[in-house]
Protein backbone atom coordinates (compact mmCIF):
# COMPACT_ATOMS: atom_id res chain seq x y z
CA UNK A 1 0.00 0.00 0.00
CA UNK A 2 1.38 3.48 -0.78
CA UNK A 3 2.20 5.63 2.22
CA UNK A 4 0.68 8.88 -0.09
CA UNK A 5 -2.45 10.13 1.38
CA UNK A 6 -5.94 10.09 -1.09
CA UNK A 7 -6.48 12.85 -3.39
CA UNK A 8 -9.85 14.22 -1.69
CA UNK A 9 -12.46 16.88 -3.32
CA UNK A 10 -11.87 20.23 -2.17
CA UNK A 11 -14.83 20.50 -0.62
CA UNK A 12 -16.65 17.29 0.92
CA UNK A 13 -20.40 17.41 1.94
CA UNK A 14 -21.39 16.93 5.43
CA UNK A 15 -23.24 13.92 4.64
CA UNK A 16 -20.34 11.93 2.85
CA UNK A 17 -18.48 12.80 5.76
CA UNK A 18 -20.55 11.85 8.36
CA UNK A 19 -21.40 8.73 6.40
CA UNK A 20 -17.67 7.73 6.69
CA UNK A 21 -16.83 8.49 10.00
CA UNK A 22 -20.07 6.72 11.61
CA UNK A 23 -19.05 3.68 9.60
CA UNK A 24 -15.61 3.88 11.06
CA UNK A 25 -17.12 4.78 14.73
CA UNK A 26 -18.66 1.40 14.57
CA UNK A 27 -15.91 -0.73 13.14
CA UNK A 28 -17.42 -1.06 9.70
CA UNK A 29 -16.49 -0.39 5.99
CA UNK A 30 -18.27 2.81 4.89
CA UNK A 31 -20.51 2.05 2.40
CA UNK A 32 -19.88 5.34 0.26
CA UNK A 33 -17.47 7.91 -0.06
CA UNK A 34 -14.55 5.75 -0.58
CA UNK A 35 -12.58 7.83 -2.51
CA UNK A 36 -11.93 9.84 0.84
CA UNK A 37 -10.08 7.23 1.77
CA UNK A 38 -8.67 4.98 -0.69
CA UNK A 39 -4.39 4.84 -0.46
CA UNK A 40 -2.30 2.88 -2.93
CA UNK A 41 -4.85 1.99 -5.27
CA UNK A 42 -4.05 3.92 -7.86
CA UNK A 43 -1.76 1.28 -9.60
CA UNK A 44 -5.31 -0.15 -10.55
CA UNK A 45 -7.49 2.21 -11.43
CA UNK A 46 -6.22 2.11 -14.79
CA UNK A 47 -6.45 -1.31 -15.66
CA UNK A 48 -9.94 -1.39 -13.65
CA UNK A 49 -11.68 1.50 -15.42
CA UNK A 50 -10.61 0.08 -18.59
CA UNK A 51 -12.24 -3.31 -18.01
CA UNK A 52 -15.52 -1.25 -16.40
CA UNK A 53 -15.94 0.37 -19.68
CA UNK A 54 -15.68 -2.48 -21.96
CA UNK A 55 -18.37 -4.04 -19.60
CA UNK A 56 -20.24 -1.29 -20.82
CA UNK A 57 -20.04 -1.98 -24.27
CA UNK A 58 -21.42 -5.32 -23.97
CA UNK A 59 -17.92 -7.57 -22.38
CA UNK A 60 -18.32 -9.31 -19.59
CA UNK A 61 -15.41 -9.89 -16.87
CA UNK A 62 -14.34 -11.66 -13.95
CA UNK A 63 -11.60 -10.89 -11.18
CA UNK A 64 -10.73 -12.75 -8.29
CA UNK A 65 -9.23 -10.50 -5.64
CA UNK A 66 -6.90 -12.06 -3.09
CA UNK A 67 -5.58 -10.77 0.38
CA UNK A 68 -5.22 -11.73 3.88
CA UNK A 69 -7.81 -11.07 6.75
CA UNK A 70 -7.48 -6.94 6.86
CA UNK A 71 -5.32 -6.37 3.92
CA UNK A 72 -9.00 -4.69 2.28
CA UNK A 73 -10.86 -6.63 0.29
CA UNK A 74 -14.15 -5.26 1.10
CA UNK A 75 -12.72 -1.94 1.07
CA UNK A 76 -11.19 -2.20 -2.45
CA UNK A 77 -14.68 -4.16 -3.80
CA UNK A 78 -16.78 -1.16 -2.58
CA UNK A 79 -14.58 0.65 -3.97
CA UNK A 80 -14.30 -0.26 -7.01
CA UNK A 81 -18.19 -0.64 -6.64
CA UNK A 82 -18.21 3.08 -6.18
CA UNK A 83 -16.38 3.97 -9.62
CA UNK A 84 -18.85 1.53 -11.03
CA UNK A 85 -21.49 3.74 -10.05
CA UNK A 86 -20.62 6.83 -11.25
CA UNK A 87 -20.69 5.07 -14.95
CA UNK A 88 -24.30 4.51 -14.14
CA UNK A 89 -23.77 0.66 -13.18
CA UNK A 90 -26.25 -1.26 -10.79
CA UNK A 91 -24.33 -2.94 -7.80
CA UNK A 92 -25.00 -5.66 -5.40
CA UNK A 93 -22.47 -7.68 -2.84
CA UNK A 94 -23.18 -10.40 -1.41
CA UNK A 95 -21.48 -12.63 1.83
CA UNK A 96 -21.07 -15.82 0.60
CA UNK A 97 -21.91 -18.47 3.92
CA UNK A 98 -23.12 -21.82 3.99
CA UNK A 99 -26.44 -20.98 5.97
CA UNK A 100 -27.54 -17.78 4.35
CA UNK A 101 -26.39 -17.88 1.09
CA UNK A 102 -24.35 -21.22 -0.18
CA UNK A 103 -22.50 -20.92 -3.88
CA UNK A 104 -23.95 -24.45 -4.49
CA UNK A 105 -26.90 -23.10 -4.83
CA UNK A 106 -27.07 -20.33 -7.51
CA UNK A 107 -30.64 -19.76 -6.83
CA UNK A 108 -30.04 -18.76 -3.50
CA UNK A 109 -27.05 -16.12 -4.71
CA UNK A 110 -29.11 -15.07 -7.74
CA UNK A 111 -32.38 -13.90 -4.45
CA UNK A 112 -29.46 -12.40 -2.18
CA UNK A 113 -28.71 -10.32 -5.39
CA UNK A 114 -32.19 -8.97 -5.98
CA UNK A 115 -32.09 -7.79 -2.41
CA UNK A 116 -29.29 -6.38 -2.30
CA UNK A 117 -29.43 -4.88 -6.06
CA UNK A 118 -28.80 -0.74 -5.77
CA UNK A 119 -28.73 1.86 -8.32
CA UNK A 120 -27.39 5.17 -8.56
CA UNK A 121 -31.34 6.30 -7.96
CA UNK A 122 -32.04 3.50 -5.97
CA UNK A 123 -30.70 2.03 -2.42
CA UNK A 124 -31.93 -2.14 -2.01
CA UNK A 125 -33.93 -3.33 -3.60
CA UNK A 126 -33.53 -1.64 -6.57
CA UNK A 127 -35.40 -4.51 -8.52
CA UNK A 128 -38.80 -3.03 -8.73
CA UNK A 129 -37.98 0.38 -9.92
CA UNK A 130 -35.34 -1.03 -12.48
CA UNK A 131 -38.19 -3.19 -13.72
CA UNK A 132 -40.94 -0.26 -13.96
CA UNK A 133 -38.03 1.74 -15.82
CA UNK A 134 -37.31 -0.83 -18.10
CA UNK A 135 -41.54 -0.95 -19.14
CA UNK A 136 -40.78 3.23 -19.41
CA UNK A 137 -38.55 2.61 -22.01
CA UNK A 138 -40.13 0.44 -24.03
CA UNK A 139 -43.26 2.36 -23.67
CA UNK A 140 -41.52 5.16 -25.19
CA UNK A 141 -39.99 3.61 -27.94
CA UNK A 142 -43.45 2.40 -28.79
CA UNK A 143 -44.59 5.93 -28.76
CA UNK A 144 -41.74 7.24 -30.56
CA UNK A 145 -42.67 4.78 -33.44
CA UNK A 146 -46.29 6.15 -34.11
CA UNK A 147 -48.36 3.77 -32.51
CA UNK A 148 -51.73 4.92 -31.07
CA UNK A 149 -52.46 4.44 -27.42
CA UNK A 150 -54.89 1.78 -28.17
CA UNK A 151 -51.72 -0.24 -30.09
CA UNK A 152 -50.00 0.90 -27.43
CA UNK A 153 -50.06 -2.39 -25.17
CA UNK A 154 -49.77 -4.85 -27.81
CA UNK A 155 -46.50 -2.84 -29.35
CA UNK A 156 -44.63 -3.28 -26.21
CA UNK A 157 -45.75 -6.93 -25.86
CA UNK A 158 -43.99 -7.37 -29.00
CA UNK A 159 -40.87 -5.21 -28.46
CA UNK A 160 -40.54 -7.12 -24.90
CA UNK A 161 -40.62 -10.36 -26.43
CA UNK A 162 -38.01 -9.13 -29.03
CA UNK A 163 -35.59 -8.09 -26.05
CA UNK A 164 -36.06 -10.95 -24.30
CA UNK A 165 -35.88 -13.44 -27.46
CA UNK A 166 -32.56 -14.86 -26.29
CA UNK A 167 -33.27 -15.03 -22.80
CA UNK A 168 -36.73 -16.88 -23.41
CA UNK A 169 -34.65 -19.53 -24.82
CA UNK A 170 -32.93 -20.32 -21.24
CA UNK A 171 -35.06 -18.71 -19.06
CA UNK A 172 -39.07 -18.83 -20.62
CA UNK A 173 -40.77 -18.33 -17.49
CA UNK A 174 -38.52 -14.79 -16.72
CA UNK A 175 -40.69 -13.07 -19.86
CA UNK A 176 -43.74 -14.92 -18.61
CA UNK A 177 -43.64 -13.21 -15.54
CA UNK A 178 -42.22 -9.75 -16.40
CA UNK A 179 -45.71 -10.10 -18.65
CA UNK A 180 -47.74 -11.23 -15.87
CA UNK A 181 -46.11 -8.10 -13.57
CA UNK A 182 -47.36 -5.74 -16.05
CA UNK A 183 -51.01 -6.67 -16.64
CA UNK A 184 -51.41 -6.92 -13.16
CA UNK A 185 -50.21 -2.89 -12.88
CA UNK A 186 -52.73 -2.18 -15.81
CA UNK A 187 -55.43 -3.66 -13.85
CA UNK A 188 -54.44 -1.66 -10.58
CA UNK A 189 -53.74 -5.32 -8.55
CA UNK A 190 -50.98 -4.48 -6.41
CA UNK A 191 -50.94 -7.92 -4.55
CA UNK A 192 -50.55 -9.58 -7.68
CA UNK A 193 -47.97 -7.48 -9.02
CA UNK A 194 -46.06 -7.29 -6.10
CA UNK A 195 -46.02 -11.22 -5.40
CA UNK A 196 -44.93 -11.91 -9.45
CA UNK A 197 -41.91 -9.36 -8.52
CA UNK A 198 -41.05 -11.48 -5.54
CA UNK A 199 -40.88 -14.87 -7.83
CA UNK A 200 -38.98 -12.46 -10.57
CA UNK A 201 -36.56 -12.10 -7.90
CA UNK A 202 -35.84 -15.54 -6.62
CA UNK A 203 -38.14 -15.26 -3.71
CA UNK A 204 -39.27 -18.98 -2.42
CA UNK A 205 -43.08 -19.83 -1.39
CA UNK A 206 -44.57 -16.81 -3.52
CA UNK A 207 -49.17 -17.41 -4.03
CA UNK A 208 -50.10 -19.83 -6.31
CA UNK A 209 -52.51 -17.71 -7.53
CA UNK A 210 -50.15 -15.32 -8.02
CA UNK A 211 -48.40 -17.36 -10.02
CA UNK A 212 -51.16 -19.17 -12.12
CA UNK A 213 -51.90 -15.50 -13.02
CA UNK A 214 -48.22 -14.94 -14.87
CA UNK A 215 -48.53 -18.10 -16.09
CA UNK A 216 -44.88 -19.50 -14.30
CA UNK A 217 -44.64 -22.69 -12.15
CA UNK A 218 -42.91 -24.00 -8.93
CA UNK A 219 -39.61 -21.74 -7.60
CA UNK A 220 -36.50 -20.84 -9.25
CA UNK A 221 -34.06 -23.43 -9.14
CA UNK A 222 -30.34 -23.73 -9.38
CA UNK A 223 -30.41 -24.05 -13.26
CA UNK A 224 -32.45 -21.37 -13.73
CA UNK A 225 -30.62 -18.82 -12.25
CA UNK A 226 -28.36 -18.52 -15.03
CA UNK A 227 -31.33 -17.40 -17.40
CA UNK A 228 -32.64 -15.10 -14.84
CA UNK A 229 -29.51 -13.31 -13.73
CA UNK A 230 -29.39 -12.98 -18.04
CA UNK A 231 -32.96 -11.67 -17.90
CA UNK A 232 -31.83 -9.04 -15.34
CA UNK A 233 -28.74 -7.93 -17.18
CA UNK A 234 -31.24 -7.35 -20.31
CA UNK A 235 -33.93 -5.28 -18.12
CA UNK A 236 -30.53 -3.35 -16.51
CA UNK A 237 -29.28 -2.77 -20.06
CA UNK A 238 -32.21 -1.59 -21.65
CA UNK A 239 -33.51 0.46 -18.59
CA UNK A 240 -30.42 2.93 -19.28
CA UNK A 241 -27.92 0.87 -16.83
CA UNK A 242 -24.54 0.18 -17.83
CA UNK A 243 -24.18 -3.38 -16.68
CA UNK A 244 -23.82 -4.89 -13.55
CA UNK A 245 -20.77 -4.96 -11.29
CA UNK A 246 -21.51 -8.25 -8.18
CA UNK A 247 -19.34 -8.98 -5.80
CA UNK A 248 -19.03 -12.20 -4.32
CA UNK A 249 -17.42 -11.73 -0.95
CA UNK A 250 -15.98 -13.82 1.50
CA UNK A 251 -15.78 -17.15 -0.55
CA UNK A 252 -13.02 -18.34 1.23
CA UNK A 253 -15.90 -19.58 3.60
CA UNK A 254 -16.04 -22.54 1.39
CA UNK A 255 -13.02 -24.38 2.78
CA UNK A 256 -15.09 -24.86 6.30
CA UNK A 257 -18.35 -26.17 4.41
CA UNK A 258 -18.71 -30.28 4.12
CA UNK A 259 -16.64 -31.58 1.50
CA UNK A 260 -19.75 -32.86 -0.78
CA UNK A 261 -20.73 -28.68 -0.36
CA UNK A 262 -17.51 -27.45 -0.71
CA UNK A 263 -17.11 -29.51 -4.13
CA UNK A 264 -20.52 -28.34 -5.47
CA UNK A 265 -19.60 -25.05 -4.54
CA UNK A 266 -15.97 -25.08 -6.24
CA UNK A 267 -17.99 -26.53 -9.59
CA UNK A 268 -20.55 -23.89 -9.45
CA UNK A 269 -17.53 -21.24 -9.69
CA UNK A 270 -16.11 -22.80 -12.04
CA UNK A 271 -19.28 -22.72 -14.24
CA UNK A 272 -20.31 -19.28 -13.32
CA UNK A 273 -16.65 -18.38 -14.27
CA UNK A 274 -17.11 -20.13 -17.71
CA UNK A 275 -20.60 -18.46 -18.49
CA UNK A 276 -18.60 -15.00 -17.96
CA UNK A 277 -16.13 -16.01 -20.32
CA UNK A 278 -18.32 -17.50 -22.93
CA UNK A 279 -20.87 -13.99 -23.52
CA UNK A 280 -23.83 -15.28 -22.17
CA UNK A 281 -23.75 -12.40 -19.61
CA UNK A 282 -23.06 -9.26 -21.67
CA UNK A 283 -22.82 -6.16 -18.76
CA UNK A 284 -21.79 -8.34 -15.90
CA UNK A 285 -18.43 -7.34 -13.91
CA UNK A 286 -18.34 -10.21 -11.23
CA UNK A 287 -15.16 -10.25 -8.27
CA UNK A 288 -15.18 -12.53 -6.06
CA UNK A 289 -12.87 -12.09 -3.00
CA UNK A 290 -10.77 -14.64 -0.86
CA UNK A 291 -7.56 -14.98 1.27
CA UNK A 292 -4.41 -16.70 -0.33
CA UNK A 293 -5.39 -20.02 1.25
CA UNK A 294 -7.97 -20.56 -0.46
CA UNK A 295 -6.54 -19.64 -4.05
CA UNK A 296 -3.82 -21.67 -3.10
CA UNK A 297 -4.42 -24.56 -0.44
CA UNK A 298 -6.07 -27.46 -0.78
CA UNK A 299 -9.34 -27.19 0.77
CA UNK A 300 -10.03 -24.27 -1.55
CA UNK A 301 -9.47 -23.73 -5.71
CA UNK A 302 -6.65 -26.14 -5.85
CA UNK A 303 -8.99 -29.07 -5.06
CA UNK A 304 -10.63 -28.89 -8.66
CA UNK A 305 -8.07 -28.40 -10.99
CA UNK A 306 -10.15 -26.84 -13.81
CA UNK A 307 -10.94 -24.10 -11.61
CA UNK A 308 -7.35 -23.40 -10.85
CA UNK A 309 -6.52 -23.45 -14.05
CA UNK A 310 -8.80 -20.70 -14.28
CA UNK A 311 -7.46 -18.66 -12.12
CA UNK A 312 -3.87 -19.30 -12.12
CA UNK A 313 -2.07 -16.41 -11.85
CA UNK A 314 2.15 -15.77 -11.27
CA UNK A 315 2.61 -13.89 -7.97
CA UNK A 316 6.17 -14.77 -7.97
CA UNK A 317 7.40 -11.32 -8.75
CA UNK A 318 7.72 -8.42 -6.70
CA UNK A 319 4.56 -7.38 -5.76
CA UNK A 320 4.99 -3.80 -7.46
CA UNK A 321 4.90 -5.37 -11.21
CA UNK A 322 1.47 -7.11 -10.48
CA UNK A 323 -0.01 -7.09 -13.59
CA UNK A 324 -3.96 -5.55 -12.37
CA UNK A 325 -5.03 -7.01 -15.71
CA UNK A 326 -4.90 -10.58 -14.34
CA UNK A 327 -7.74 -12.62 -13.51
CA UNK A 328 -6.70 -12.76 -10.12
CA UNK A 329 -5.24 -9.30 -8.47
CA UNK A 330 -3.58 -9.75 -4.48
CA UNK A 331 -3.49 -6.64 -1.88
CA UNK A 332 -0.25 -6.37 -0.34
CA UNK A 333 -2.08 -5.09 2.58
CA UNK A 334 -1.17 -2.16 5.26
CA UNK A 335 2.13 -1.60 6.15
CA UNK A 336 3.08 0.69 9.52
CA UNK A 337 3.40 3.74 7.14
CA UNK A 338 0.73 2.92 5.71
CA UNK A 339 -1.58 2.25 8.51
CA UNK A 340 -0.73 5.88 9.92
CA UNK A 341 -0.89 7.73 6.81
CA UNK A 342 -4.64 6.38 6.67
CA UNK A 343 -5.26 7.29 10.30
CA UNK A 344 -3.93 10.96 9.43
CA UNK A 345 -6.44 11.22 6.22
CA UNK A 346 -9.20 10.36 8.65
CA UNK A 347 -7.86 12.78 11.51
CA UNK A 348 -7.84 15.48 8.61
CA UNK A 349 -11.48 14.39 7.05
CA UNK A 350 -12.85 14.62 11.04
CA UNK A 351 -11.39 17.81 11.74
CA UNK A 352 -12.80 19.31 8.51
CA UNK A 353 -15.78 18.92 10.12
CA UNK A 354 -15.29 19.75 13.69
CA UNK A 355 -16.47 22.85 15.72
CA UNK A 356 -12.93 22.71 16.86
CA UNK A 357 -11.04 21.62 14.23
CA UNK A 358 -7.72 23.17 14.99
CA UNK A 359 -7.78 21.55 18.50
CA UNK A 360 -8.76 18.26 16.68
CA UNK A 361 -5.63 18.68 14.49
CA UNK A 362 -3.51 19.88 17.34
CA UNK A 363 -4.20 17.19 20.09
CA UNK A 364 -3.97 14.27 17.29
CA UNK A 365 -1.15 15.42 15.64
CA UNK A 366 0.64 13.33 13.37
CA UNK A 367 2.90 12.00 16.30
CA UNK A 368 0.13 10.59 17.88
CA UNK A 369 -1.58 8.89 15.31
CA UNK A 370 1.74 7.47 14.47
CA UNK A 371 1.77 6.30 18.18
CA UNK A 372 -1.77 5.31 18.68
CA UNK A 373 -1.36 3.09 15.32
CA UNK A 374 2.19 1.59 16.72
CA UNK A 375 0.07 0.44 20.10
CA UNK A 376 -2.89 -1.09 17.92
CA UNK A 377 -0.38 -3.13 16.24
CA UNK A 378 1.46 -4.08 19.16
CA UNK A 379 -1.83 -5.54 20.48
CA UNK A 380 -2.38 -7.61 18.31
CA UNK A 381 1.08 -9.54 18.16
CA UNK A 382 2.64 -6.67 15.63
CA UNK A 383 0.25 -8.26 13.00
CA UNK A 384 -0.60 -4.57 11.15
CA UNK A 385 -2.34 -6.27 8.30
CA UNK A 386 -5.22 -7.14 10.89
CA UNK A 387 -5.15 -3.70 13.06
CA UNK A 388 -6.98 -1.02 10.47
CA UNK A 389 -10.25 -1.81 11.35
CA UNK A 390 -9.87 -1.41 15.16
CA UNK A 391 -7.39 1.25 14.42
CA UNK A 392 -9.63 3.30 12.75
CA UNK A 393 -12.70 2.26 15.11
CA UNK A 394 -10.06 3.96 18.14
CA UNK A 395 -8.94 6.71 16.70
CA UNK A 396 -12.63 7.83 15.51
CA UNK A 397 -14.50 6.76 18.80
CA UNK A 398 -12.20 6.54 21.47
CA UNK A 399 -9.64 9.84 20.71
CA UNK A 400 -11.37 12.30 17.75
CA UNK A 401 -15.00 11.91 19.37
CA UNK A 402 -13.73 12.78 23.03
CA UNK A 403 -11.66 15.88 21.70
CA UNK A 404 -14.02 17.45 19.73
CA UNK A 405 -16.79 17.36 23.01
CA UNK A 406 -14.21 18.00 25.66
CA UNK A 407 -12.01 21.07 25.61
CA UNK A 408 -9.69 20.22 28.32
CA UNK A 409 -9.39 16.50 27.11
CA UNK A 410 -5.60 15.50 25.78
CA UNK A 411 -5.78 11.95 24.78
CA UNK A 412 -1.80 11.32 25.70
CA UNK A 413 -3.04 11.69 29.28
CA UNK A 414 -6.73 10.91 29.57
CA UNK A 415 -6.97 8.05 27.41
CA UNK A 416 -4.80 4.74 27.93
CA UNK A 417 -5.68 2.10 24.72
CA UNK A 418 -7.83 -0.83 26.17
CA UNK A 419 -9.36 -3.52 23.52
CA UNK A 420 -11.16 -6.53 24.69
CA UNK A 421 -12.37 -9.82 23.24
CA UNK A 422 -15.55 -8.53 22.68
CA UNK A 423 -14.87 -5.66 20.21
CA UNK A 424 -12.89 -8.19 17.96
CA UNK A 425 -13.36 -10.62 15.51
CA UNK A 426 -11.95 -14.00 15.23
CA UNK A 427 -8.99 -13.06 13.44
CA UNK A 428 -8.20 -9.85 15.43
CA UNK A 429 -8.40 -12.09 18.85
CA UNK A 430 -6.08 -14.73 16.79
CA UNK A 431 -3.56 -12.07 16.47
CA UNK A 432 -3.48 -10.71 19.79
CA UNK A 433 -3.50 -14.25 21.14
CA UNK A 434 -0.43 -14.27 23.90
CA UNK A 435 0.44 -18.36 22.85
CA UNK A 436 -1.16 -20.54 20.43
CA UNK A 437 -3.14 -22.04 23.30
CA UNK A 438 -5.51 -19.18 23.29
CA UNK A 439 -5.45 -19.11 19.40
CA UNK A 440 -9.06 -20.21 18.01
CA UNK A 441 -9.63 -23.37 15.99
CA UNK A 442 -12.79 -23.83 14.42
CA UNK A 443 -12.99 -28.44 14.60
CA UNK A 444 -15.25 -30.24 12.30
Amino acid sequence: MSTEQPHRPATVSAARRRDVIDALRRGAVPESGLDLLATGLDRFEAALDAELDAVASGSSVFKAVRGEYGSGKTFFTRWLGERAKRRNFAVAEIQISETETPLHKLETVYRRLTERLATPGFPPSALRPVVDAWFYTLEEHALAAGVTDEELAGQVDRLMAARLAEVSRHAPSFAAALRGYRTAQDAGDEATASAVMAWLGGQPHVAASARRAAGVRGDLDHFGAFGFLQGLLTVLRDSGHSGLFLVLDEVETLQRVRSDARDKALNALRQLIDEVHSGRFPGLYLVITGTPAFFDGQQGVQRLAPLAQRLATDFTTDPRFDNPRAVQVRLPGFTQDSLVSLGRTIRDLYASGSAAPQRVLAAADDAYVADLASAVGGALGGKVGVAPRLFLKKLVGDVLDRIDQFEDFDPRRHYALTMSGSEMNEVERNAAAGSADEVELELS
